[in-house]
C-alpha cells in the first residue's frame, strides 16, 4: 500500500470532495467522521466470516476477504460512484488504514481519481478527538454563559432563540438526542452511542470562536444514557450561570407545546412516569396516569413540575452542585417569542 497517500490528523479536510467510510454498517452506525458517507467493502457478516477464517488460516482469510472487497467495491462503482468525474478526490478510512481502505482506494486510484486514506484510519480519528476534546475545553479562553433553571423555564428555546440573532451556542440536548430527564427522550426515537455524541460535541465546539461568549444549558453530568466528558464537564463547573424563572402555570403551558407527543402518545408517557414508581411512590404515579387518561393534561403537567421535578430541582440547589451559584436571575412572563426574542438581545448584550 506504499503508493497510496495518507495524510495525518489534524488536516484540513475540506480539500476532499467526499469522506468515504469503508468499514461495515454498524462500526459506521457506532461513530464516523463527521460528513461521512458509508460504502462498506465488507458487509458485518462477511467481517466476522474472514475474521473467524483469519483465526485458523490468515492467507485464505485475506484471499477471502480480497475477493469480498473487490466484489463490494464493483458495486459501489457500479453505483454512488457510477458518476463522479475526473476530479473526483475522497479521503477513505476503515478501523487501522490497512487492508480494507487501502485495497479500495488502490481500485479508486487505478481509474485515475486521488483517493488518500487516513494514516491509522477510524481509531487514529477517535484518539484524536479524545485528546482535542481535552484541549479546547481546558482552554482558559474559553467561557461558557450556561442557563439554568427549573424544568419548563424555555432554556433549550432561549438557546435556539440565542442563535437566531447571532450567538453562540452549545445545545447538548440537540446534539444527544435527549432532554435530560425521565420523560426526556422523544417517541421513536434514540440516542446515538456515546462516542458519535462526542464526536458531534467536538465539531460542534471546534466551529465555535474560543474568544467569543459561548451560551449552553445546565446539565446533569448524564443526558440520557450518555455523560459529558471530563473536561465539559469541568468547563460547565467554571461558567458563568444565568437562572431563568417563569411561573408555574406558564411552565406547564411551555411543557404542552414542547412536548406535543405528551398529547399524541399518552400510553408511551406513562410507560415512561412508570420509571418513578420507586421515587414517587405508587399512588402518586397512578394519579399521573389517570390526569392522562381523564385527559387533564394542564394539571397533569402541574402536578408533575410540583411533585417531581421542582423536587429535583430544590434538591440540586442544596446538595454540592458543578454549578455556580447565578451571578443573574431573569424573568420571563411567558414563553412567546417576543419575550425569548427580548430577554435574548438582554443576554447578548450582557455579556458583551
Amino acid at each position: 500500500m506504499k503508493h497510496v497517500e495518507t495524510i495525518t490528523l489534524p488536516h484540513d479536510l475540506s480539500e476532499f470532495t467526499e469522506i468515504i467510510d469503508v468499514r461495515a454498517p454498524s462500526e459506521f452506525a457506532e461513530d464516523h467522521l463527521p460528513g461521512a458517507i458509508n460504502l462498506p467493502v465488507l458487509s458485518d457478516d462477511e467481517r466476522e466470516e474472514v475474521g473467524t477464517i483469519y483465526n485458523n488460516d490468515p492467507f485464505f482469510a485475506r484471499k477471502i476477504g480480497a475477493a469480498m472487497i473487490s466484489n463490494n467495491a464493483a458495486a459501489h462503482l457500479k453505483g454512488h460512484l457510477s458518476n463522479k468525474d475526473k476530479s473526483y478526490a475522497p479521503l477513505i478510512y476503515c478501523w487501522r488504514g490497512g487492508m480494507r481502505s487501502g485495497s479500495f482506494a488502490h481500485i479508486l486510484r487505478s481509474i485515475g481519481w486521488r483517493a488518500r486514506i487516513i494514516s491509522g484510519g477510524y481509531k487514529t480519528f477517535r484518539k484524536f478527538i479524545s485528546e482535542d476534546l481535552t484541549t479546547i475545553f481546558s482552554n482558559p479562553e474559553l467561557q461558557l454563559t450556561i442557563l439554568a433553571g427549573p424544568t419548563g423555564v424555555a432554556k433549550t428555546r432561549m438557546l435556539h432563540t440565542l442563535r437566531e440573532q447571532g450567538a453562540q451556542i452549545l445545545d447538548l440536548e440537540g446534539l444527544a438526542n435527549h432532554r435530560g430527564s425521565v420523560l426526556g427522550l422523544t417517541p421513536e426515537t434514540s440516542q446515538c452511542s456515546q462516542k458519535y455524541f462526542e464526536t458531534q460535541l467536538w465539531h460542534a465546539v471546534s466551529q465555535l470562536d474560543p474568544n467569543k461568549t459561548i451560551f449552553t444549558e445546565a446539565e446533569s453530568n448524564r443526558i440520557g444514557k450518555l455523560h459529558c466528558p471530563p473536561a465539559l464537564w469541568k468547563k460547565l463547573g467554571e461558567g458563568q450561570v444565568i437562572e431563568l424563572k417563569m411561573e408555574t402555570e406558564q411552565r406547564a403551558q411551555f411543557l404542552l407545546d414542547d412536548y406535543p407527543h405528551f398529547t399524541a402518545q399518552p400510553e408511551h408517557l406513562k410507560a415512561l412516569l412508570e420509571r418513578l414508581t420507586k421515587l414517587r411512590g405508587h399512588e402518586q404515579v397512578q394519579q399521573w396516569h389517570q390526569q392522562i387518561d381523564a385527559e387533564k393534561w394542564p394539571e397533569f403537567v402541574t402536578s408533575v413540575l410540583n411533585d417531581h421535578y421542582d423536587l429535583v430541582y430544590r434538591r440540586a440547589g442544596d446538595e454540592k452542585s458543578n454549578y455556580a451559584k447565578p451571578s443573574t436571575t431573569l424573568e420571563l412572563r411567558n414563553f412567546s417569542a417576543e419575550i425569548l426574542q427580548k430577554v435574548a438581545k438582554q443576554l447578548i448584550q450582557s455579556t458583551q
